[in-house]
């Protein structure tokens, strides 16, 4: 067995070598210089983008054997060899050819560490800017909902508790991901994925399928990776929108960003924020919201400082306070209402990351340390109860290390080997003193994960595995993972994959919403002897792309299973002290199995459309009695069998460009509490087919400044729920289908 390093002769002297490149970017069809294309000298940190006119200058650069490496969304990467020496500048010029549909794009959340996408061992899909844009999300959760084997809903009238469903399983069995950090605890989850807002991401990379054997915890149906934005040249933008929901309630969202770099490209910071306003929303007129006013504000940060040729020190930080009333009564103090669920959020969270690779390319080291704390004042209650104001405070940290080790010969071909650990701790601290109610939890996690990939362009075998000690649990977990795809060409991906998961018995995020079910606070609290929940995941997956002169096409298809052991049920709801209390239990299992389908197509610059459908069922092993008047059930709630989404973007001319985009949810199982009805039921809900448009117009004053307006509508069809409860006897609950009513919206865009 020999283990040998990737080796690359360097003579580094990087102050005063003169070993310089220069060059210009065209585009390979019009010829046109193409500006703001990144440049970057692979295995070290140097990089730069071009300016205005497609030019770039790279100097004082080491010596060696190196590859150039230049991107851009919309643009095919191209990757050139060239070998450096002390006072010789190289001249090298590019002509990138327009991808509409990205395959070679870099994505991290497959192993940890950046790859081609068309290289990754599992399959990720990426929802990028654009797609915010065609789609006018200001959030998170809008914008997310664009991408197979993905729902996401909203699940309560008073607050608008919303959760991201992968592959059909509920909210908590996702694990979301900031910059790759395991930060988003259980008390962001509660509102989190709303305040996340479009202007501090970049990218959202989407892994279905259990991750825990990379992440920990709760990574069972999947991983939601947001990548927040990284300064990379000068430019800034403000803008606005403003939507009419309905009848006439208003939501406005006021956001801006700037990116500053200096002028070696050693330092960067990027700022962005972003508020938010909008009225609540009484459907039915009884009085009550089905959704809440919300008032919120984001501002932060992400930085990096470039401590020499082969190491740069990162730091994202950013800050959220967010006010959200629903319920009745909305001007009143909400003890004063008939049914009020308020929250006022102050939210702190960051990170810092030191990353360093060895001058010959074959080790990279990354130290980094994430945190995030919460303080929530809220009210929870019904019939003008002054005992249900309670405060929440939260804090999540993660600190950790991660090794990778390239090798050029392992066994029988070259191979990463990863190797890191993780410290974690979750403190969570919840009163309700008018309900003497106090949780207090502290969860400390250890972790070790290794991982080793044997790679080629045309094969990939992984085998990693990671163990986590929870101090909740008496024993270790361990979560391996096992991966295999296969390139017989450029244009084919073949992909399988086995991962195992697990979520610990701690609080999670639907013990801290407090829900009313006619007219009296439902709590839900864990047994005594709740055991850890388990699963096991099989994928997969064809990935097939075509190119026929100007059009490019993608057809993915992707075959899943997932089997839960111990999962987490609850309940009949019982009366204790005036209070209806839900017990979380291990019931005997339940399995999720379906097929996702997606496809795109694009024609140029011109035209692209995107789709993606996924059929699927979910049953538990035994049926589930969760009422005590109503049927047990062998059907999974809020498990449609079909689900899918499109988008469409036909570009006019330079000025005018038109969006398309819709989700459709499928007939699914809704339990439906007593209260404005006489008994417990499980109701079937009808499909729903949700689209929207938007039209945008370019007015371009110099090179650097140009002014976006954009106006649309969207769920066209207004579809949408037409049975809500009424009154203060209601079950919040009950909601399903388009978060949204019919809409309309006005944006304007400064960019410089």
């Amino acid at each position: 067995m020999t283990f040998s390093a990737v080796s690359a002769t360097l003579a580094f002297d990087p102050d005063g070598t003169d070993a310089n490149i220069v060059g210009h970017i065209l585009d390979k069809n019009t010829g046109e210089h193409l500006p703001f294309i990144t440049v970057v000298l692979q295995g070290t940190m140097l990089g730069t983008t071009s300016d205005a006119s497609g030019h770039f200058y790279l100097k004082n650069l080491p010596q060696g054997e190196f590859v150039v490496e230049v991107s851009a969304i919309g643009y095919r990467t191209i990757q050139r060899p060239v070998t450096l020496k002390k006072g010789v500048t190289v001249e090298l010029n590019f002509h990138m050819e327009e991808e509409a549909i990205a395959l070679g794009g870099v994505v991290v959340t497959a192993n940890r560490s950046e790859t081609l996408r068309q290289l990754a061992p599992t399959l990720v899909n990426v929802v990028d800017a654009q797609v915010f844009s065609q789609t006018n999300s200001v959030n998170l959760a809008q914008g997310v909902a664009f991408q197979p084997g993905i729902r996401v809903e909203t699940t309560c009238q008073n607050c608008g508790f919303q959760q991201i469903r992968i592959n059909g399983l509920d909210g908590p069995y996702t694990q979301i991901l900031i910059d790759s950090r395991p930060i988003f605890s259980a008390l962001a989850g509660v509102y989190g994925i709303e305040q996340i807002p479009a202007s501090m991401v970049d990218r959202v990379e989407v892994m279905r399928g259990g991750g825990s054997a990379l992440f920990g915890s709760s990574a069972i149906a999947g991983t939601i990776n947001i990548i927040t934005k990284e300064p990379v040249r000068n430019f800034g933008d403000v803008g606005h929108t403003l939507t009419m929901i309905g009848n006439g309630s208003l939501d406005q969202n006021t956001s801006i960003n700037a990116s500053l770099v200096t002028e070696d490209n050693k330092a960067g910071l990027f700022l962005f924020g972003q508020s938010r306003d909008r009225d609540g929303y009484d459907a039915n007129g009884d009085g009550f919201t089905e959704f809440a006013l919300l008032k919120g504000q984001t501002l932060g940060f992400r930085s990096y400082v470039k401590t020499g040729v082969y190491s740069k020190l990162s730091l994202e930080y950013h800050h959220m306070t967010e006010y959200r009333r629903g319920g009745d009564s909305l001007s009143r103090p909400p003890h004063e209402a008939n049914i009020a669920e308020q929250t006022d959020h102050n939210i702190h969270a960051g990170g810092l990351k030191f990353d360093y690779y060895s001058p010959n390319q074959a080790h990279r080291l990354s130290v980094f340390a994430s945190a995030q704390h919460i303080a929530r004042e809220s009210y929870y209650g019904g019939g003008q109860d002054i005992n249900a104001y309670g405060s929440t405070r939260g804090f999540t940290w993660v600190t950790g290390a991660q090794y990778l080790y390239k090798m050029q010969d392992c066994l029988f071909m070259p191979a990463d080997l990863t190797l890191g650990a993780e410290v974690m701790g979750d403190q969570l601290e919840d009163t309700m003193w008018g309900y003497d109610r106090y949780t207090y939890q502290q969860v400390h996690t250890e972790s070790f994960f290794a991982q080793n990939e044997w790679k080629n362009q045309r094969w990939s075998f992984l085998v990693g595995a990671r163990i986590d000690k929870n101090s909740l649990l008496s024993r270790p977990i361990f979560s391996p993972r096992l991966n295999l795809r296969f390139n017989p060409n450029e244009q084919i991906n073949l992909r399988a994959s086995y991962s195992s998961g697990y979520r610990a018995p701690q609080v999670f995020d639907e013990d801290l919403h407090v829900a009313n079910v006619g007219g009296t606070v439902l709590m839900i609290r864990n047994s005594a002897d709740l055991r850890e929940e388990r699963s096991h995941s099989f994928t997969a997956s064809a990935d097939m792309y075509r190119q026929l002169g100007d059009w490019q096409g993608n057809f993915m298809v992707e075959g899943f299973y997932t089997k839960l052991v111990d999962v987490f049920t609850l309940g009949p709801a019982v009366v204790e002290q005036g209070v209806l209390v839900q017990e979380r239990l291990n019931g005997s299992g339940a399995w999720v199995a379906g097929v996702t389908l997606e496809g795109k197509v694009a024609y140029q610059e011109w035209f692209q459309l995107q789709a993606g459908m996924t059929w699927q069922q979910s049953r538990y092993a035994e049926l589930y009695q969760w009422s005590e008047t109503a049927p047990a059930v062998e059907k999974m709630f809020r498990t449609p069998d079909w689900y899918g989404y499109f988008t469409a973007l036909m570009v006019l001319n330079p000025a005018w460009q038109l969006a398309l985009n819709g989700t459709y949810t499928g007939s699914m199982l809704v339990q439906h509490m007593a209260g404005d009805i006489p008994a417990d039921e499980a109701v079937v809900t009808p499909d729903f087919f949700d689209m929207g448009a938007k039209a945008s117009y370019s007015i371009g004053f110099w090179e650097t400044l140009k002014l976006q307006i954009s106006a649309g509508v969207q769920n066209i069809f207004n579809a949408y729920q037409q049975d809500f409860d009424r009154g203060a006897d209601r079950d919040s609950g009950y909601m399903y289908g388009p978060a949204l009513p019919r809409n309309y919206f006005l944006s304007v865009k400064l960019l410089f």
